[in-house]
């Protein structure tokens, strides 16, 4: 969402080379089911969404970052509906919904729960008819090219592992999330961090990676995907329930199924920890809900359920929290400028402050159309002349396979240790731990000359950003949480910023 809306408002400015490292449309936004939060119902108002915005954000919301993004937010969607998104109505007017933390109904949804999808649809539909953009898919962007201190270029692997150079004016990173760096998350395969990684390799600040985010609700089924089931299910009315089936949330907030997600995650960690049993789950329960209306609003999420031996409307939903958002990301401004000349960075691979310690629900896409738009404007502004682009060789095949099985390997001992000691609840002892055992895993990487080694490497030096900053801020807010320093501490009221290899808080 974020570089389809950076692409389109580029295009009057020169030409424009999208790359995705699979399909266009594979990417967050294509799963993000419940909706995208604006405050256009007649009951709502932009400093209601700012308020809760900054309430979910647990003292680090940048305040003037959530400001643009609540008043920009309206013609952004207005936009949308413009160029043919189609969200969901009663009669004529939108249709809007409540998730967890708002105050008021004003999250809005498409096709019932897909959301990301039809937005998706419509970005891209709109984008191919502008002849000065330009797809290019299966194009895996590596590196960053920097010359003279200034960002004009990319490197990538086309899906032939062919290595290339791509000049520019200037990049804007739109590369999403970094779920894979976990073992259990509802983001596709493709989300390993490559823009956190490749920013930080070339030199750019990296802000409040501690700050992961943890969806409540995933599906836990044997042999399933974590297929996220939206907080829009507890929205509308759905309970949590422990292997008793006992309802827990109101012991532990007064919002009981609506509290912040980071709340309702650690909730669900500690019943089932309670529970005693290895495979322990917490169960999604719609069953009082109308039947009808449940399938009715949820399409997607009911016919890939059922697809598990699921009826959402009838059966207990078994699930498990999983890795979901990145808080923190590249560091940019309110424009989308990063701390690198020529580059900028919008959507969930960004950090600009707007979701403080923990995003407000339904947030993350709006994000992706406001900043998306601001970051392409300010390129547009400050970009110089020059494009080239330049052939080089492809890597041998048998070479390519052995890396990448020992890339694989890499891969899956990082999202095991992350999972286990970089998850919903953390101490240091095992964040100091993890962190030797990944630093050990560096060697394990193979040379970085195919996308399966470099996703590897991303994701290992990705999930050493997280291990660190976690390590440093010893207090616990919002989604990050320490059993050795559970409160708040006022001398991390603060951003973390790793710089020049070191974190620093401001």
């Amino acid at each position: 969402m974020a570089g389809l809306r950076a692409a389109i408002e580029l295009a009057s400015s020169g030409k424009v080379l999208c790359l995705a490292k699979r399909e266009v449309a594979e990417s967050n936004t294509q799963y993000a089911q419940g909706g995208i939060a604006v405050a256009l119902s007649d009951e709502d108002e932009i400093g209601l969404h700012l308020q809760d915005t900054i309430n979910a954000g647990d003292g680090l919301v940048n305040i003037e970052a959530a400001r643009a993004l609540v008043e920009e937010g309206p013609p952004r969607i207005e936009e949308l509906i413009a160029w043919g998104t189609e969200f969901d109505r009663h009669g004529t007017k939108l249709a809007f919904t409540r998730e967890g933390a708002h105050s008021r109904n004003r999250v809005l949804h498409a096709h019932g729960d897909s959301t990301g999808q039809e937005i998706g649809r419509a970005l891209y539909a709109k984008a191919s008819t502008i002849p000065e953009i330009q797809f290019l898919e299966y194009e895996f962007t590596f590196e960053l090219i920097v010359e003279g201190g200034r960002v004009c270029g990319v490197r990538v692997l086309d899906d032939g592992n062919r290595a290339r150079s791509i000049h520019s004016r200037g990049v804007v990173l739109a590369t999403g999330g970094l779920g894979q760096v976990y073992s259990d998350t509802t983001n596709p395969t493709v989300a390993t961090g490559d823009g956190v990684a490749m920013a930080y390799r070339a030199g750019a600040e990296i802000s409040d990676m501690e700050f992961v985010q943890f969806h409540p609700t995933a599906l836990y089924v044997k042999g399933a995907p974590r297929f996220l089931l939206s907080e829009a299910l507890r929205g509308e009315g759905a309970y949590l329930r422990n292997m008793a089936r006992e309802r827990f949330m109101p012991k532990y907030h007064e919002l009981g199924e609506l509290a912040p997600r980071d709340v309702v995650a650690r909730a669900i960690a500690r019943e089932i920890d309670l529970a005693g049993a290895a495979e322990a789950v917490v169960y999604l329960d719609l069953t009082h809900l109308p039947a009808d209306r449940v399938r009715a609003r949820f399409p997607r999420i009911y016919k890939t359920c059922l697809e598990y031996g699921i009826d959402i409307a009838t059966d207990l939903i078994p699930i498990r929290p999983a890795a979901h958002y990145a808080m923190g990301g590249v560091k940019t401004d309110l424009d989308g400028r990063t701390t690198l000349p020529g580059l900028y960075a919008a959507g969930e691979c960004a950090c600009t402050g707007v979701h403080g310690a923990n995003r407000l629900a339904s947030n993350s896409l709006l994000e992706g159309l406001v900043y998306g738009a601001r970051a392409a404007r300010t390129l547009a502004a400050e970009g110089k002349t020059g494009a080239s682009t330049a052939a080089e060789t492809a890597v041998a095949a048998t070479e390519m396979k052995s890396a990448c099985e020992k890339a694989e390997g890499v891969l899956r001992q990082v999202q095991a240790a992350m999972w286990r000691d970089v998850g919903i609840v953390r101490d240091g002892q095992r964040l100091r731990d993890v962190i030797a055992e990944l630093e050990a895993l560096r060697s394990d990487v193979p040379a970085p000359a195919s996308r399966k080694a470099w996703e590897a490497a991303n994701v290992l030096g990705t999930g050493l950003l997280i291990a660190r900053s976690a390590l440093a801020r010893e207090e616990s807010r919002g989604a990050h949480y320490r059993t050795d320093f559970p409160d708040h501490r006022a001398e991390f009221l603060k951003h973390s910023v790793v710089r020049d290899g070191k974190i620093v808080f401001e």
